[in-house]
């Protein structure tokens, strides 16, 4: 943004693409770095928090941004990619600073920071927050009705205390196209009482995607913050090997009385897979695959397909079995694969179509047995099934990575070359 554009809402900037002098996108913008100083004088913006391609969270000073514009940041190529790390006299705009409840100076009365604006300040490389976008009354959630309006930032009081209870609907709207694993980076990056202000905020199910992908620390966490009744609704809304992968880690106490409160079918889910080794296919495997009688045809299998909650892997095959339908099914009879199903015509029967060429994996099959005959096979998702023929799950490719990558590697990036000194020294 040139010096005397018009101000940007900080709402607008999370997300977008950050680019070199040679239009090669570089990562995008997670959230926005700012010094509040003394008296009423107007935040000074230091600069981006960028995330890279690896996931990396670094600082991009704003002397280093040459343009804001069309969805997009610019920058001069020169990038410190080490680790952005917060310090105590900075503020993070999109974490800290939406949601949070202030008091108009004049008037005394509260209200809810929806967004806030920045500009660079005339004939300087340097950038302020100047206005703040506010709903009166209490609370901050979109269903309550409330004036809104801009002020100036001198107009306004509260962001230099602690809040309790801060709430967390306008970071979520800011944030709400993020995929999961997305999202969960940037719930890692928040402080702890954030976090938990995010996870209350979030519902059942989106709160469970993102759980299966934060670190093992940020679950327990998180867990342990919601109202037991919560956590078991949580818990049956995770697919049941990343909630046995949860629950093992917590005392047998606390296990034993969120499976309680879970629902009888998903806690004995659970319970099933936890009695396998983790390290097994048994134990890798999901409980919830597409299962399909062999009378059942293509047309039937891709409406099962489609349903949008099921993961890529999980969606690229059916599995034919005798009844019951329900894992453990009655015996187990082969695969269909995708594209085998958009080859052959709506009415033809699934059984009539079966790749039963391939052995499937047995519950005890080792972490190297599994990963190899992925390897070997070209699979995305394998069938895991018992001495009497019995499919119990199925093994997705994203599980077995998970448990060969390092425990850390969510918080872990690739090396890069090139690593300088801390932002702002």
């Amino acid at each position: 943004m040139a010096a005397g554009a018009p101000r940007v809402f900080v709402s607008h900037l999370s997300g977008i693409p950050v680019f070199d002098p040679n239009g090669d996108q570089v990562g995008r913008v997670r959230d926005l770095v700012a010094m509040l100083r003394v008296g009423r004088r107007p935040p000074r913006l230091l600069g981006l928090v960028v995330e890279l391609a690896t996931r990396r969270h670094i600082f991009l000073p704003m002397t280093r941004v040459t343009g804001v514009e069309s969805g997009q940041v610019i920058t001069t190529g020169v990038l410190n990619v080490r680790r952005f790390e917060q310090r105590p006299t900075e503020r993070l705009v999109l974490g800290e600073m939406l949601d949070r409840r202030v008091h108009l100076v004049e008037t005394g009365e509260e209200v809810t920071v929806l967004d806030v604006s920045v500009r660079q300040l005339p004939a300087r490389r340097d950038w302020e927050i100047d206005r703040i976008f506010v709903r009166k009354g209490k609370g901050g959630t979109f269903r309550r009705k409330g004036e809104t309006l801009t002020v100036d930032w001198s107009a306004v009081d509260g962001f230099s205390l602690e809040e309790h209870g801060q709430g967390a609907e306008n970071l979520l709207a800011t944030f709400e196209q993020l995929r999961p694993a997305d999202l969960a980076n940037v719930l890692h990056h928040l402080s702890p009482k954030r976090r938990a202000e995010v996870a209350a905020a979030l519902d059942d199910d989106r709160l469970a995607d993102v759980l299966e992908e934060l670190p093992e620390d940020d679950q327990i966490e998180i867990l342990g913050k919601l109202k037991e009744e919560r956590a078991a609704d949580v818990l049956e809304a995770m697919d049941p090997d990343d909630a046995a992968d949860l629950l093992a880690e917590l005392p047998e106490e606390d296990k034993e009385r969120l499976l309680t409160l879970m629902q009888p079918a998903d806690a004995a889910d659970v319970r099933r897979l936890m009695a396998y080794e983790e390290r097994t296919a048994g134990g890798l495997m999901t409980t919830e695959p597409i299962v399909l009688r062999p009378d059942a045809t293509v047309a039937d299998a891709l409406a099962r397909v489609r349903k949008e909650d099921l993961s890529p892997a999980l969606a690229a095959q059916v599995y034919v079995c005798r009844p019951p339908d329900e894992t453990p099914t009655g015996k187990y009879l082969g695969t269909v694969h995708f594209q085998r199903l958009l080859r052959d015509p709506p009415y033809t029967l699934v059984g009539s179509i079966l790749d039963d060429d391939l052995q499937p994996l047995a519950p005890g099959a080792t972490l190297p047995t599994v990963a190899g005959f992925f390897a070997a096979y070209d699979m995305v998702a394998a069938p895991v099934v018992d001495e009497g023929g019995a499919l119990l799950g199925a093994v997705t490719v994203d599980d077995v990575l998970d448990h060969m990558l390092p425990e850390d590697w969510r918080e872990t990036e690739f090396h890069l070359e090139g690593e300088g000194a801390d932002h702002g020294g």
